[in-house]
């Protein structure tokens, strides 16, 4: 018994399959049809494009026609400058249609325009050979006399003048009213050849796929240019406005309509972009990869940029050639200059112009060393500018950039500013400078108080010696009066009086002064008196002439009569005095200052009602500004064998009488020299008073 046949397999439904190709169909067209559109489109698209390239065209051309014109306009007028005589004009018009094609022709016409001279162009026939002049002056009569109301060039309308061999021109006239001294004077009448103008155009504007014509205003083409005729189908016309006239412009383009292969071509491009679409799809999962990767980028990014912010150090980027490609908040903060003008900058601003030659210099040196990191992580110091122009040092530690592939990128520092620490330092310095100072100010009070004891029983002894010696000189005078005495005897007794006297002052003065400066040195008040200025400088005026003569120095004493008063320490002015003159004089000692030079001028002035000034000028050389800057400081002198305490005591001594004591340059009578001038100020005694004022007096 055989087994049965197999039953055949199910064929599908004739509606399915229809229904299948129905939807194939459908696909197809559409694509046919978007292709189609795509096609259409494309030409359509091309079509404006060259429709707007012959506007553009066009547009350009009746510019530079425009620009000629005028350009041909300015030189017609040049001719007339300065009204130059018949044989000048037709000389400088001969010259000027030989650098300018465009002019076939120059009149120069009377006021009734009557010919009085004309120059044709040199290169050219006659323009007017064929037919005269007259048979074509129609259009130049008619514009010359609009231009005459005008007051202002014009243009003729275009006009044909025949030319040997049944050629011609196409030509326009340009008519120049002329004035001389405010009246009419004639007229200048240029013509142009239109065809040469339209050449120019087309040569300036560098037309070469379309074909340039002037025409009427039916469309006549009156001269063409351009290598290339055009097709037709693309024109665009521009109106070339001219004074009293206007040109009609066309241009043409020498393309046909678009063909149908290039367009094809652009459609099949599209048709593969199309089947891209599935590697578009196959690449969904590769860029939901990179979303998640540039995600986790950016937390890492926002993170370090949120490190960066939060950092109180400076950190500066540099590339290779020593340009900076990033700063942190916190340099742009140190600076004062944003990111925005720091990055790409060559020098950067925060250099200080004084140093940037030698910055530049050692940053090649650095650039140049070896790119090993281990070397490069050193610290240095240096000084940058912030953007108020103020210095600071700052401290950077730079290390090398390496790209991702391993290489050098540039540099990448870590700066600090030290100037607070700097600050630091200095005030911890001049604090250690004024312990030290207190302390030797201690030791020469405790010198001065020494001192004022030791000296007390000798000056008082002198003073004793000195006084019995003129009661014994007086004794003796008194004795010799009955007695017969010779002349000698009597000037030589009368010498030796007048010498005890001087003695006994000087011991006097030398006590006052021991005890003032133990006061000064004990900060006690000392007292005061109403004594004169001029008294004050007739005290000292011995000593200082004295060490004048030693150094040949001249005396020179500027004091009003009656001299104001002052209510003062006698004996402490009278040190400064001595103090202030005797640096004077040592200031012009040496050769800086001739012998002849030298003058010391004391001087006493009285520039307010409360107020006495008193100044010490010399003709030295004056003072270094280093040394200006710490002339009064305790223990500070430019001499070996000083202390540095004779003007810091002298300020002391004024500022305690409530006036001030400073210095400044002064210039000598005749101005050939200058020196230096010590003032200080002291109150004004007032009236009758003589006794000690009260400590808060003025």
């Amino acid at each position: 018994m055989t087994p049965p046949a197999a039953a055949p397999a199910p064929e599908p439904s004739r509606g399915r399959r229809g229904f299948r190709w129905l939807l194939w169909g459908a696909l197809v067209g559409l694509l046919l049809v978007a292709q189609s559109l795509l096609v259409g489109l494309t030409i359509a698209y091309e079509e404006s494009r060259a429709q707007e390239r012959t506007d553009e065209v066009a547009a350009f051309a009746a510019a530079e026609m425009r620009r000629l014109v005028q350009a041909s306009l300015q030189g017609a007028q040049a001719l007339t400058w300065g009204d130059p005589p018949p044989v000048q004009w037709r000389y400088d018009a001969l010259e000027m249609m030989r650098q300018r094609d465009e002019f076939l022709r120059m009149e120069l016409r009377d006021e009734g325009l009557r010919l009085v001279t004309a120059a044709d162009a040199p290169f050219r026939a006659p323009l007017f050979g064929n037919l005269a002049r007259t048979d074509l002056e129609v259009e130049m009569l008619a514009t010359c006399a609009g231009a005459r109301r005008a007051a202002m060039p014009a243009f003729s309308r275009s006009y044909f003048v025949p030319q040997p061999g049944g050629l011609g021109l196409e030509v326009i006239d340009l008519c120049l009213p002329l004035d001389r001294a405010g009246q009419h004077a004639g007229y200048m009448v240029a013509t142009l050849a239109l065809a040469q103008l339209l050449e120019d155009a087309v040569r300036e504007a560098g037309v070469s796929a379309h074909e340039l014509s002037l025409v009427e205003a039916d469309g006549t083409r009156l001269v063409r240019a351009g290598t290339r005729r055009g097709a037709g189908i693309y024109q665009a016309t521009r109106i070339v406005d001219l004074p009293g006239q206007s040109l009609q412009l066309r241009a043409d383009a020498a393309q046909g309509r678009p063909g149908l292969i290039p367009n094809v071509t652009v459609a099949l491009v599209v048709g593969l972009s199309l089947l891209l679409f599935g590697l578009v799809v196959l690449l969904v999962r590769d860029v939901r990869r990179r979303a998640k990767a540039e995600t986790a980028l950016a937390e890492a990014l926002a993170f370090r940029r949120a490190m960066e912010d939060s950092l109180v150090t400076g950190l500066r980027a540099r590339d290779v050639r020593g340009r900076i490609t990033y700063v942190n908040p916190a340099f742009c903060a140190m600076v004062g200059w944003s990111a925005e003008e720091l990055i790409g900058t060559d020098p950067p601003p925060y250099w200080p112009p004084e140093h940037i030659a030698e910055y530049r210099r050692r940053q090649s040196e650095r650039f140049t060393l070896s790119r090993d990191a281990a070397a490069q992580r050193e610290g240095f110091e240096t000084q940058f500018m912030r953007r108020t122009g103020e210095r600071f040092p700052v401290m950077i530690y730079e290390a090398p950039l390496r790209d991702r592939v391993g290489h050098h990128a540039g540099w990448m520092s870590a700066v600090l500013d030290v100037s607070a620490a700097r600050r630091m330092e200095e005030l911890s310095r001049q604090q250690q400078e004024r312990l030290q100072a207190t302390a030797r100010l201690a030791t020469v009070g405790e010198m001065a108080s020494l001192l004022s004891h030791e000296l007390n029983q000798p000056l008082a002894a002198i003073a004793s010696y000195a006084s019995g010696s003129l009661n014994l000189v007086a004794d003796a005078q008194a004795q010799a009066q009955g007695l017969p005495a010779s002349p000698a005897q009597a000037e030589t007794l009368g010498m030796v009086r007048q010498a005890l006297e001087r003695v006994a002052e000087q011991a006097e003065r030398a006590g006052r002064v021991i005890k003032s400066v133990h006061a000064f040195v004990r900060r006690r008040e000392r007292s005061r008196e109403a004594v004169g200025a001029g008294e004050l400088i007739e005290a000292v005026l011995p000593l200082v002439r004295l060490q004048a003569r030693k150094s040949g120095t001249r005396l020179e004493v500027d004091c009003p009569q009656p001299a104001p008063r002052v209510w003062a320490d006698r004996t402490m002015v009278e040190q400064v005095l001595l103090n202030l003159t005797r640096n004077a004089i040592q200031s012009m000692e040496g050769g800086e200052t001739p012998l002849a030079e030298r003058v010391l001028t004391l001087r006493v002035s009285q520039p307010h009602a409360r107020w006495v000034r008193l100044a010490v000028i010399d003709r030295g050389g004056g003072i270094a500004p280093e040394v200006a800057a710490q002339l009064f400081t305790p223990f500070f002198t430019t001499r070996a064998e000083g202390m540095g305490l004779g003007l810091s005591l002298c300020r002391t001594v004024i500022e305690q009488h409530g006036g001030a004591l400073d210095f400044g340059p002064a210039e000598s009578g005749d101005g050939m020299r200058t020196g230096t001038e010590f003032r200080f100020t002291l109150p004004v005694a007032p009236d009758g008073r003589t006794a000690d004022l009260p400590p808060d007096a003025p």
